[in-house]
């Protein structure tokens, strides 16, 4: 899934809002996260989270970190009509709460991003 971070904390992503993962969030907000770095040659090469996730009502803010990430990788713009009904796509953020990476024997080692 495509997404823009803003910050450590918080990621945004749009989505149609009949599709699996976003009708699971509204049954269950909390989630967890793996960014994966194919081309990191030797330690560690995923970061772990986790984070509470929801549906963005209201486009907020949130659809301006969306765009300009969005144009930044050389895709389109995005507008708070892009996002709200009836439209297609929703805007979706999540806000982690913990993160951490494992060792060669799968244990947690917790990542200060402060």
């Amino acid at each position: 899934m495509w997404y823009a971070p803003a910050e450590y904390r918080e990621f945004f992503w749009v989505s149609p809002p009949d599709a699996r993962h976003s009708r699971n969030l509204a049954g269950r907000p909390q989630v967890a996260i793996v960014i994966f770095d194919s081309h990191r040659a030797g330690g560690w090469n995923a970061l772990y989270m986790s984070a509470v996730a929801e549906e963005l009502v209201d486009g907020g803010e949130g659809i301006e970190v969306f765009s300009r990430r969005s144009e930044a990788q050389g895709m389109r713009a995005w507008t708070r009509e892009d996002v709200l009904s009836p439209a297609r796509h929703r805007l979706y953020r999540a806000t982690a709460s913990e993160h951490f990476v494992l060792d060669p024997h799968d244990q947690r080692l917790p990542v200060s991003v402060e």
